[in-house]
């Protein structure tokens, strides 16, 4: 019954939109007379997404440092001069740099983020700055509760923290707004979501933001059964490194009739619910391709480039008829790729996948 309700709905926007009835611009900027205005702002390969209810602010995530500035503008057009919740979901670049300027721009009331310590120059530089803004970083357990605006958000996850798991280690929050609601879940892997499928817990949700960027380590079927969202919205970069989003993510929202949004082919996105229906600035563009799907013509075209000067360092293993792939300095997995994340690609080395395999060494989730 929840799917048919939610299917109607949907037929219906799409048949006002058919017959050229006009969708006024909504007023994204969310005062104290608007419900709740949700922004998944474009910051490439990251997340961030900017919450408005009653007069509050929530930041979730802020991107990586590239698009720092981007989001501390965009929240200045939107009128924010102070975050009264900014959550960090983990503490991986691409979503933890952008808080820092934010931090340095706006007055913070409530600094949300993960139980756990990572060794990286960005996590010291968010500690750093949170200290000197004399702000504590609060650790959550699942399923506290804090007052929003017009609504509300409930702890999801981390049911537990693993040292050597950052995306598991991630914070996800279900947002309330009267009877419509919101998940963001981060970099949250398939380990975490079964974590957060629990009897006592309602993970039915309007909309989800879909899992470490549309990897195929996220968004599992299970977890789709138990939100039975509306609607999906996928943060990535166009042409990203990653090639996200999978191919496995977007079959199976495809094969629920879940109508999508993207940031990299929409630019941002906002969403507002007036507490009973959620509307949106823009139509759902429903493009189920995976970031794999690149043209032959593309695909000619880096089989016969050069790598870049000074990005790619010299093969060092032999070559093999197995796969190769990358190590970096330190770590523990074997990268597709020999700059994921914040490894040093002049540090990086290949070796064949199968020798990576036999020294102890697993797939990286990021690029593989």
């Amino acid at each position: 019954m929840m799917r048919l309700k939610k299917k109607i709905s949907y037929f219906l926007l799409s048949l006002f939109l058919v017959c050229g009835l006009f969708l006024p611009q909504l007023n994204v900027w969310a005062g104290a007379d608007t419900d709740m205005a949700v922004h998944f702002i474009d910051v490439g390969e990251g997340l961030s997404i900017l919450v408005q209810s009653g007069g509050q602010n929530l930041l979730y995530d802020g991107g990586d440092q590239e698009h720092a500035d981007g989001v501390v503008s965009y929240l200045r057009q939107q009128n924010v001069r102070n975050i009264d919740y900014m959550i960090s979901s983990h503490y991986d670049e691409d979503h933890v740099s952008g808080l820092i300027d934010c931090m340095n721009d706006f007055t913070v009331s409530n600094l949300i983020g993960a139980d756990y310590t990572q060794n990286s120059d960005v996590f010291a530089e968010f500690m750093d700055t949170a200290s000197s803004k004399g702000l504590e970083v609060k650790y959550p357990f699942v399923g506290d509760s804090y007052s929003f605006g017009t609504g509300s958000f409930t702890i999801l996850a981390p049911d537990g923290i693993n040292a050597d798991d950052s995306n598991n280690n991630s914070v996800a929050i279900k947002l309330e707004n009267g009877s419509t609601s919101f998940i963001f879940t981060g970099d949250a892997e398939e380990k975490s979501e079964e974590d957060m499928i629990r009897p006592d817990v309602d993970l039915d949700c309007d909309v989800l933001c879909v899992g470490h960027h549309g990897s195929s380590s996220s968004t599992s079927w299970d977890f789709l059964e138990a939100t039975t969202p509306s609607y999906a919205v996928i943060s990535c970069g166009m042409g990203n490194q990653y090639h996200h989003p999978s191919a496995e993510t977007m079959e199976r929202l495809s094969d629920m009739d879940i109508p999508v949004f993207r940031t990299d082919e929409q630019g941002t996105v906002t969403a507002v619910s007036d507490g009973t229906s959620v509307t949106w600035t823009a139509s759902p563009c429903n493009d189920y391709s995976s970031g794999d799907e690149v043209s032959g013509a593309e695909e000619e075209t880096k089989a016969v480039s050069a790598p870049a000067e000074n990005t790619v360092p010299e093969t060092t293993a032999e070559t093999t008829n197995s796969a190769t792939v990358w190590l970096s300095a330190t770590g523990e997995k074997y990268h597709s790729i020999p700059n994921c994340g914040n490894m040093n690609p002049d540090k990086a080395r290949q070796i064949s996948e199968a020798d990576a395999i036999a020294q102890g060494y697993t797939a990286c989730s990021k690029c593989f």
